[in-house]
């Protein structure tokens, strides 16, 4: 209980300034938020915590063992079931000792290790999936709220052209065909406006899924770091949860051969008779291993081919992970030269035609369809360039979000 209480009063902490003055959710807050209430991360950290305190007693030795009993013990005759009356009847107790050399200890300590830190890196891997998914949805809630934007001012340019074309058909200086024109455009920009809102809305819902609340709206994503390849290989979920793996498998076949040598059980006992010494009783308990061929040594052969397995299947994550950052940063750098060359040779020019089609319209020498022609190819490259930089910054999201968190588990 007062374990998840912390954890309500901290996300409760951190929608604060979200709320306060509904300002907008900042990127750093909302990535904050979803890693609080990630449960795979919460599930993650608590794996990592029992893993934790498991290495720190696989390096005893095992309790000792208390050992009572009656040796000797009539069960028939005149003495039957009598403790005192016959000298070889004996109450013993004593303790034994399993023994395990410090060099086999200090081999399941390392393994136990290994899998606290396989644990950690597996908790790791949900923060990050969760920072990448949230990014994601960030990016798509920004970028639904800049296209309701340019819908918004669509629709307000077209109920200006609008008016503008009723009072030329009543000043009897324009044509009713142009007024219907201008109506009709009037009503799908209002449509498209709606059809905005709608994605926009969705956008929100999907990033409340990972934040806990529907913001009002969201500021504006920082620009993003891209690491390198070997940094991105390196910190990438599959990869460092392989290597971690492997390296739990190699511990693992370090123990199993240590086992090839047995462990010796130690014991002492003090019997106690009626009317006769008292006696004390030690000795050893060797295990003998008389096939180790068929025994022992396959156990560390299974443990070694899974040694082999993990290898194989981290070179295989290794090559995966680099493939896809070759594919995500050849995606990023020609989306980015899209965005230039559409920028510079659509969107500029369309801008240029708007504006000189806007000084005809008002001196008479072009009709307000002619306008609003203009400022529709205008707006439509600035859609398919606002389309443009979202897919940019997804893909850049992939890149920056996907390896784990500098510092945490690798």
């Amino acid at each position: 209980m007062p374990s998840t209480f912390l954890r309500a009063a901290a996300v409760a902490a951190a929608f604060l300034p979200a709320l306060a003055g509904a300002e907008p959710l900042s990127f750093n807050q909302a990535l904050s938020l979803a890693v609080q209430r990630s449960e795979a991360a919460r599930a993650g950290r608590a794996a990592a915590s029992s893993a934790n305190e498991a290495a720190r007693s696989a390096g005893q030795l095992p309790d000792p063992m208390l050992r009572a009993g009656m040796e000797n013990l009539p069960v028939t005759g005149a003495d039957r079931f009598s403790t005192t009356r016959d000298s070889m009847t004996m109450k013993r107790i004593g303790i034994s000792q399993e023994w395990l050399s410090s060099d086999k200890r200090a081999a399941r300590e390392g393994a136990a290790k290994a899998m606290a830190d396989r644990e950690a890196a597996r908790s790791g891997v949900a923060e990050g999936e969760a920072r990448l998914q949230t990014a994601i949805a960030y990016l798509d809630a920004w970028y639904a709220d800049a296209a309701l934007q340019l819908a918004t001012q669509t629709e307000h340019h077209l109920h200006e052209e609008l008016g503008a074309a009723r009072a030329r058909l009543a000043a009897a200086t324009g044509g009713s065909a142009e007024v219907l024109q201008m109506t009709v455009a009037s009503g799908m920009a209002e449509d498209e406006s709606e059809e905005a809102r709608q994605q926009q809305w969705a956008a929100l819902v999907a990033l409340q899924r990972w934040v806990g609340f529907r913001p009002d709206a969201v500021a504006q994503a920082p620009s993003l770091a891209i690491p390198s390849e070997p940094d991105y290989v390196s910190r990438h979920p599959m990869v460092a949860a392989l290597h971690r793996e492997a390296e739990v498998t190699r511990l693992n076949a370090t123990v199993a051969a240590k086992e090839r040598t047995a462990n010796w059980t130690w014991e002492v006992a003090y019997g106690q008779r009626t009317g006769y010494s008292d006696m004390v009783s030690f000795g050893v308990s060797i295990p003998l291993q008389v096939a180790p061929a068929q025994r022992q040594d396959l156990e560390t052969a299974a443990k070694l081919a899974l040694v082999e397995k993990a290898e194989a299947e981290l070179a295989e994550a290794t090559r995966a992970a680099t493939a896809d950052y070759r594919t995500l940063a050849s995606d990023a750098e020609r989306l980015q030269g899209r965005i230039e060359r559409y920028r510079t040779s659509v969107v500029t020019a369309a801008q240029q035609r708007t504006a000189a089609a806007l000084a005809a319209y008002r001196s008479n020498q072009a009709p307000l369809t002619a306008l609003f022609e203009a400022r529709h190819a205008e707006v439509e490259s600035q859609r398919k360039l606002l389309a443009l930089q979202r897919d940019l910054a997804k893909v850049q999201a992939q890149l920056a979000f996907k390896p784990l968190v500098q510092g945490g588990a690798q």
